[in-house]
């Protein structure tokens, strides 16, 4: 049985900001760039401001990253066990580490924001569930030896509900306000990799490496059932459509899909052509967004099952985990590169998806969606882009009218 929780009052865990040193604003004597003496006292020039933040590179792999629901603010978890939190913006050289936390034993595997922004919890290797102050890092609760094996998975269902999985497939759900849990059961033989629940709160649902959806009922405190065994593990799950449909990422790059409430079997599947799903980070009702071992984010539109195109990629590098900001603007995603990445999403939730299917790109390389897409960072991949836009629109022309002279 785990401990109970514990109250912990600690000294703050915020670092020390380290201050850039200040340049002057005047040049020395003698040393005048331009050579033209008039600009001497000029004002230095403006911090560029980017499309998306810079990339932040961390001293160890993130395992996960969490965006704060009402701020540019994001926290990190690292295979160390180390924490880390840092304000993000477009302004050349403006993100900055806010403060780190170093409590876990052993690597951290996932961290949420409550809905409000103020709480972080946290889960481990070290089968502990940590609570912590969003604002400074402190470490507020400790719930020791929370599961018999290291847990994997984390999911805030309301203010006072949490549902942790372990890697021996046992869920449990938590009254973080008594510190214990209210729910303790196991019905998947292999590690339970993401949970989800509906909107009214009311049913979490599992994946596992077993190849299973598991459902359960919260209000009930009891299991439902298991779906029917999927090839390859079950590696992540989301509800699309309003809650009627429900998608599950497999390690065999396969999103198999199921109705509400025809859990049992799937309604749909299909591949992506991707390493894997390991991810998936809902975007809108129809469109969500992928990460693979394969290093590729992939925007995927859900019926008609559509690749839109790549929003970003880690080359070669494993992406671990993709978070949403609050506002829809940006998608960061944490891989083995050691790096926390920002990606342009503003223009996908008006992206319209054509029932027909697009005829390929002759090199096979997907349709870029973001600038940084394939990693042209350059002032042509624009212009590029829009050529290839055209081509494409020209394409799906002829192939309309190949269609309607065949009827």
């Amino acid at each position: 049985m785990a401990a109970p929780a514990e109250h912990v009052e600690t000294k703050s865990t915020e670092t020390d900001k380290t201050e850039a040193p200040e340049t002057s604003d005047s040049e020395p004597a003698g040393q005048d760039p331009d050579g033209d003496p008039e600009e001497d006292e000029d004002e230095p020039a403006e911090p560029k401001v980017r499309d998306t933040p810079d990339d932040i590179r961390l001293e160890a792999i993130a395992n996960t990253v969490a965006l704060h629901p009402s701020r540019d603010v994001l926290v990190c978890g690292d295979v160390d066990g180390d924490i880390y939190a840092y304000s993000y913006s477009c302004t050349e050289g403006e993100n900055r580490e806010l403060w780190s936390s170093g409590h876990h034993m052993k690597s951290c595997r996932q961290v949420r924001f409550s809905a409000d922004g103020l709480k972080l919890y946290s889960v481990s290797r070290d089968k502990a569930v940590h609570l912590l102050d969003a604002e400074r890092g402190q470490l507020v609760t400790r719930i020791r030896g929370a599961h018999a094996a290291p847990i994997n998975s984390l999911l805030i269902v309301d203010e006072n509900i949490l549902a942790t999985g372990d890697d021996g497939g046992t869920l449990k759900v938590w009254d973080m306000r008594k510190g214990t849990d209210i729910m303790d059961l196991k019905q998947h033989e292999d590690y339970i990799s993401d949970i989800a629940v509906d909107q009214a709160k009311r049913i979490l649902l599992t994946t596992s490496g077993d190849g299973t959806m598991g459902v359960f009922n919260i209000k009930r405190r009891r299991f439902e059932l298991l779906s029917e065994h999927q090839s390859g593990d079950l590696t992540s799950v989301a509800l699309m459509k309003r809650g009627r449909k429900v998608v599950c990422g497999s390690s065999e790059g396969t999103v198999y899909i199921f109705n509400w409430n025809g859990f049992g079997a799937t309604s749909d599947r299909f591949a992506i052509k991707a390493e894997s799903v390991e991810c998936i980070a809902p975007i809108t009702d129809s469109i969500m967004c992928t990460a693979s071992m394969d290093g590729y984010i992939r925007a995927v539109n859900l019926l008609p099952n559509r690749v839109l195109g790549c929003i970003g990629q880690h080359v070669g590098e494993p992406v671990e985990e993709l978070a949403k900001s609050w506002d829809t603007r940006f998608l960061a995603s944490s891989a083995h590169d050691q790096l926390i990445k920002f990606w342009d999403i503003s223009a996908l939730p008006s992206t319209k998806v054509n029932e027909y299917r697009k005829r390929k790109k002759k090199d096979g390389r997907m349709k870029s969606l973001s600038k940084k897409a394939h990693g042209d960072n350059n002032f042509f991949s624009g212009l590029v882009e829009e050529t290839e836009e055209k081509k494409e629109e020209e394409e799906e022309e002829e192939e309309d009218d190949d269609d309607s002279g065949s009827d």
